[in-house]
């Protein structure tokens, strides 16, 4: 968590220290405490009997161990380029609704074309302000450990790039001559749009403003097929489809435009408004996924690692590709577009006829048709498939937990835990007396906080065995038996897939679950009151996004009478 990327992108911030490698009989000792809930006591008897064994004096685990310190002195960070490969560029899962988040922002107040550009163009201003201040921002801290920020340069020009066994992004911002463009896309149609002047300077808004109505008006719908409904599917589909489309001299020069654009900008047609509190849902999915390929699906390039979400109906927000955005660089980002929309535009825009935006043409073979009609109904299967519950829970906030001196991170996680286990057990309420729940609370909580500052110390213990799994195959050993166990199989089936957004606006982030049978739990806590959105797949019976959304409130309020009783 420390420390970003690969071993030659070195970090530009010397105060991070290099990661550390956790000891050994530290991270198996946990490993245990881990499984103790997970494991009926006769498995758990196996398992510690194979983890007594692996980490023996002499033994596999302890030369393993070695291996992993090695390492560690030859690299900053011993796991980034690991995790990253291992985490996101290995898997072969659509990057649509499995792997890309969303952030949903508090819509706009307007419902018009006109207006929909206009804050386009204010938004692209923000963006480009913020990359020209990425060299003087400060290092960020999170309980006192300072962050990596090497990842901020690589937010901009880089794209992930489909391949047969793995994928891997191909970063163009520090080329020779770096992109100067965006692209915007409208109606399933591509465009490069130049976002400086001739002479290095930024466009005004004003200048943007007049670029994307010229955009606008190349752009009505036609029956162009929906290139970007490629980049949804399976990734080694897509990357078969990748080579077809790149045979051809035409599709080569457009895709290579849009892969190395600063950042892809989506204008959408407006989200169907039903009542208040679906559309929040429907807003969050829209940014997700597009809401389906006859709705804005066909505007996404889902590789890019930074795609904004403008819909003419005010609604508006951005989905990322997590190899190489994360959460803190976001959230930084989105805190300076929020800042800068508040301001008026400074600049008059200089009378220079800027050149037309150039339009991205593709050749359609009957091979890419095909490959086009099946992403799309397989799409539409996956959207179909998704539930999506945001809802905002007024009854407290942050402040609450802070009161109490309980971190609130570790309050909601806690909160969640104990609403997933009411939701699969179907038990409400455990029958203690008030004063043992409170401290079992207490004690959970604290615990939590103690996990989140060993991950911030580097000594987590879910990268460090992935560590050793991962240095047994590079060393061309059999993966070790451990790894192999029914237990550590079902320790890595994460049903609970979370995540925080700790901006100070009321933005929900959202995406899918990690496993068929798992939800995805994202929150925002705010001084009075949370953001959160729920996710869960329709195909499996035993989740169900709606039930666990309303056993989180319960359990909420539950716990709001534990700190704060009132009788």
């Amino acid at each position: 968590t420390l420390c970003g990327r690969a071993p030659q992108e070195p970090c530009f911030f010397s105060s991070v220290p290099p990661q550390p490698v956790p000891p050994l009989t530290q991270t198996l000792q946990g490993y245990l405490k881990a499984l103790e809930p997970l494991l009926p006591p006769e498995e758990l008897s196996h398992t510690r009997r194979m983890v007594q064994e692996f980490g023996r004096p002499g033994g596999l685990g302890p030369h393993l161990q070695e291996g992993l310190e090695k390492r560690a002195r030859r690299t900053k960070n011993w796991i980034s380029d690991w995790w990253v490969q291992w985490a996101y560029l290995e898997s072969r899962q659509p990057l649509a609704v499995h792997s890309n988040p969303a952030i949903s922002l508090p819509r706009r107040d307007f419902n018009d074309w006109r207006s929909q550009l206009v804050f386009a163009s204010k938004l692209i201003a923000a963006v480009l302000d913020f990359k020209a201040k990425i060299g003087q921002l400060p290092v960020e801290y999170m309980r006192g450990k300072p962050l990596c920020m090497e990842l901020y340069p690589l937010l901009f020009s880089s794209c992930r790039i489909p391949g047969p066994k793995h994928d891997y992004v191909a970063h163009h911002g520090n080329a020779r001559r770096s992109p100067t463009h965006i692209t915007v896309v409208r109606n399933y149609q591509f465009f490069q749009l130049e976002v400086y002047n001739s002479d290095g300077s930024r466009m005004t808004e004003s200048q943007i403003r007049g670029q994307l109505l010229r955009i606008r008006s190349q752009s009505w719908k036609t029956d162009k097929e929906p290139m970007g409904i490629l980049t949804s599917e399976h990734r080694h589909t897509w990357g078969e489809a990748y080579n077809r489309l790149l045979r051809d001299k035409l599709n080569q020069e457009s895709v290579r435009m849009i892969e190395t654009g600063l950042f892809s900008l989506c204008l959408d047609s407006p989200v169907l408004r039903i009542s208040d509190e679906k559309y929040a849902s429907r807003k969050a999915a829209q940014v997700l996924h597009g809401g389906g390929t006859f709705s804005n699906s066909g505007n996404r390039w889902f590789d890019k690692t930074l795609q904004f979400v403008v819909g003419e109906d005010g609604s508006w927000g951005l989905l990322y590709e997590q190899a190489t955005a994360e959460g803190p660089p976001i959230t930084n980002l989105l805190h300076h577009i929020l800042e800068y929309c508040e301001k008026p535009d400074p600049k008059k825009a200089p009378l220079v006829p800027l050149p037309m935006p150039k339009k991205l043409y593709f050749h359609i073979d009957l091979d890419i048709k095909r490959d086009i009609e099946q992403a799309k109904q397989n799409l539409d299967i996956l959207i179909n498939d998704l539930d999506v519950n945001v809802f905002n829970f007024k009854r407290f906030g942050k402040e609450l937990p802070k009161k109490h001196n309980l971190s609130p991170n570790s309050f909601i996680q806690v909160a969640l835990q104990l609403a997933y286990y009411r939701s699969v057990s179907g038990q409400q309420r455990l029958s203690f007396k008030r004063e043992a729940k409170l401290q079992l609370f207490r004690e959970a909580v604290d615990a939590y906080s103690d996990l989140t500052d060993q991950a911030l110390k580097g000594h987590g213990i879910d990268h460090h065995l992935l560590g050793l799994k991962l240095q047994a195959i590079e060393e061309g050993l059999s993966i070790p038996k451990i790894f192999m166990d029914t237990a550590y199989g079902l320790a890595t089936h994460w049903k609970l897939r979370t995540g925080q957004v700790p901006t100070n606006t009321d933005s929900v982030m959202c995406f899918g679950p990690l496993v068929p049978d798992g939800y995805a739990v994202c929150y925002n806590p705010q001084a009075d009151h949370f953001h959160f959105s729920v996710t869960a797949f329709n195909c499996c019976e035993e989740t169900n996004a709606e039930t666990l959304a309303r056993t989180l409130k319960n359990t909420l309020c539950d716990l709001q009478e534990l700190l704060q009783p009132t009788v």
